[in-house]
């Protein structure tokens, strides 16, 4: 650690030594006019002396020369004070801080000496002005040596009280000098400490970062404090100085939000034109709450401390809310109150869900940051986004069985898949049911019904879902009856009852639905899944019959003619059944191998029997190669082993299946 403490003494010592050349520049700059001044000051000692032997001539009384002459001697000697500090500082500029503050001190209390005695010379000297005009000390006229001697005593003493004005102006370039040199700092461990876990696996630790590290800011703060007690009493001084404060740091703010998260922040100017829909601008609400963290425990955090240190006083909580304002914090807030204006849909619902959560994990920060006076347009601010958060995430949930509802008007898939409502809805009340949402959404129904004055009841989000899934049922019964093909219907039913019994039943939603509610889902899918097989692929056997085939009881010739028409029927239906389910779809695998397995069973083996009875092989004699080798029935059009491939294409859920099928006829 001593090697750091080291650096950090030789860098406060290196900035001390470069302000003092800073300042000394700037005192060599005004050395010229306490030249001048210097050399009016000895007319006017002149002046005055001449004027002390002319007042015996004209029979001035001495009081008149006690009033007159003995201040303006007193202000010669403040004045030779002052030029021996400015001296001091001029040719002692590598002194240490401490000294060079003492002797502007010094230098500060001779300057406000000199300026209230001038104030008195210049009452006595205007007065003998005034009785030298008007004769009542001497006659003479306003062009008379005397008259002129005075003139140049007052311009002179007058030209003395600018010296404070330049003193002045000396420490107000010196602070703006401080403040923009306090905005520059490298990248500084001692910085990292502000970043949160989540900040630094984003990568923001790695940052190269603008605020400067604490052992940075203290010479700065110690300098900036010192200069601002020389300006007690000068009003105006002090309120430049804040508005060059509140400038610098809030650029610096800026500079840093985007620097240290290294993103564009040009979301935050998005109008609500842009994004009617929440959803389009989903990932923006996410780095919103991200960017907002951040300026508020790190960067505004800073700021507050730093205009408490530096200010001391309601002057430093009035900088911070300027710097507030200006830093951007309002673009933040506007842009999480455009949110609460956008369309109400559900995914809108989540979003407001998670600005609000950021809001309430800043609440302290925002009471503590902003309790000030000053702030009270902050709090406005903020207090009425989360109304606004509140009010909408409200509505959005009450409304939401309704709209679900009105979606029965929605044609239904072509295809007989779940519906993309079905999935969304059930995986939108699961995310409600998670821990972090309830806990959130539960809070603000409950701020909601204090508001209102309304009586909580913590099983309001498990009825209200409840009832969501109520409406769901609903439009899964219209959309089945709208169907035509009663085959469609059916499969329609079976593909949607397993995904409620199934997909949600290890879930949040079907915990809170039941097991009971769960088993009639199942019974009601084993129900449609065996009328759909007996209406559709177990009617295709009958076309094999074996009634009427074989001639003669008990012998084996079989009427040929009318088995080829039986197999072509057969093959007629089954490929009128298979060109038409070929595009529906079972979403998902399980039921889909399952109900493939069942159509095999249903038609494969009726299939098999009757070609090996009635469709016997040929015997091959044509070809040489191949003695005794026999080919198939040319009736015969498809394989037992084609027909399970074309069976294994159905309800794919993708159009390949239809290139697959087509790729297959060929083959056969």
């Amino acid at each position: 650690m001593a090697p750091l403490n080291l650096d950090a003494a030789r860098d406060v010592l290196r900035n001390s030594l470069e302000n003092s050349r800073d300042i000394q520049v700037a005192l060599q700059e005004n050395c010229t006019n306490v030249h001048t001044t210097q050399r009016r000051l000895d007319l006017l000692m002149e002046s005055f002396q001449d004027v002390a032997c002319k007042c015996k001539v004209y029979n001035i009384g001495k009081s008149m020369v006690d009033r007159a002459l003995g201040p303006a001697a007193s202000v010669l000697r403040i004045f030779l004070v002052i030029q021996d500090l400015q001296a001091s500082l001029l040719c002692c500029p590598d002194d240490g801080l401490s000294e060079y503050l003492a002797t502007v001190q010094k230098l500060d209390d001779a300057v406000r000496l000199l300026k209230d005695n001038s104030e008195l010379v210049l009452l006595w000297l205007q007065d003998a002005l005034y009785k030298f005009l008007n004769g009542e000390l001497a006659p003479g006229s306003e062009d008379s040596w005397y008259v002129i001697i005075l003139k140049n005593a007052i311009k002179t003493l007058k030209q003395m009280e600018r010296i404070e004005e330049s003193f002045l102006g000396l420490l107000e370039n010196e602070f703006r000098r401080v403040i923009v040199e306090s905005k520059f700092a490298s990248s500084s461990p001692s910085f990292l400490s502000h970043v949160d876990d989540d900040q630094a696996n984003q990568g923001v630790a790695s940052t190269s970062l603008i605020i400067p590290s604490p052992s940075f800011l203290v010479y700065h703060v110690n300098k900036m404090q010192a200069i601002l007690e020389r300006f007690e009493g000068h009003n105006d001084c002090l309120h430049r100085c804040a508005s060059i404060y509140i400038e610098t740091r809030s650029s610096n703010v800026r500079a840093a939000l985007q620097q240290v998260l290294d993103v564009d922040v040009h979301y935050l100017q998005l109008s609500l034109s842009e994004f009617d829909s929440v959803q389009s601008i989903e990932c923006y609400i996410d780095q919103w709450g991200r960017d907002l963290k951040f300026m508020v425990k790190n960067l505004l955090e800073d700021e507050y401390r730093l205009c408490r240190e530096v200010f001391h006083d309601d002057l430093g909580m009035e900088c911070f809310a300027d710097i507030v304002v200006q830093s951007g914090f309002y673009d933040f807030i506007e842009f999480g109150s455009a949110i609460t204006r956008a369309k109400n849909e559900a995914i809108k619902l989540l979003k407001l869900l998670d600005i609000f959560a950021v809001l309430s994990n800043l609440r302290l920060d925002f009471n503590r940051l902003f309790s000030s006076k000053s702030c009270q347009g902050v709090q406005t601010k903020t207090r009425e986004l989360i109304r606004r958060v509140i009010d909408g995430a409200v509505a959005i949930f009450q409304d939401l069985p309704v709209q679900v509802e009105s979606q029965s008007v929605v044609i239904p898939p072509l295809d007989g898949r779940v519906p993309r409502l079905v999935r969304f809805v059930s995986d939108f009340c699961n995310i409600l049911l998670e821990d972090e949402y309830r806990t959130t959404l539960l809070e603000i129904l409950q701020i909601h019904c204090c508001w209102s004055r309304l009586k909580f009841d913590e099983g309001i989000l498990s009825s209200q879902i409840q009832r969501v899934i109520r409406g769901l049922e609903f439009n899964l019964k219209t959309w089945s009856e709208a169907y035509e093909d009663d085959l469609l219907s059916y499969f329609f039913r079976m593909n949607n009852c397993w995904y409620f019994c199934e997909n949600i039943r290890i879930t949040k939603l079907g915990n809170l639905m039941g097991d009971e509610w769960l088993m009639a889902y199942k019974e009601d899918m084993e129900h449609y899944l065996s009328i759909y097989l007996k209406e559709c692929w177990e009617k295709l056997p009958t076309y094999l019959s074996e009634d009427g085939l074989v001639l003669f009881p008990g012998g084996r010739a079989f009427d040929q003619h009318l088995a080829r028409k039986r197999l072509e029927e057969f093959n007629n239906a089954f490929e009128e059944t298979y060109t038409k389910q070929i595009c529906w779809v079972l979403s998902d695998k399980f039921l889909r191998i399952r109900t493939r397995h069942l159509i095999m069973q249903a038609i494969i083996p009726y299939y098999n029997n009757f070609v090996q009875k009635f469709m016997p092989p040929c015997e091959d004699d044509e070809e040489e190669d191949s003695p005794g080798k026999k080919k198939k029935n040319k009736y015969v059009k498809y394989s037992s082993t084609s027909l399970q491939d074309m069976i294994n294409f159905l309800f794919q859920p993708t159009r390949d299946s239809r290139q697959q099928h087509k790729k297959h006829n060929k083959r056969c």
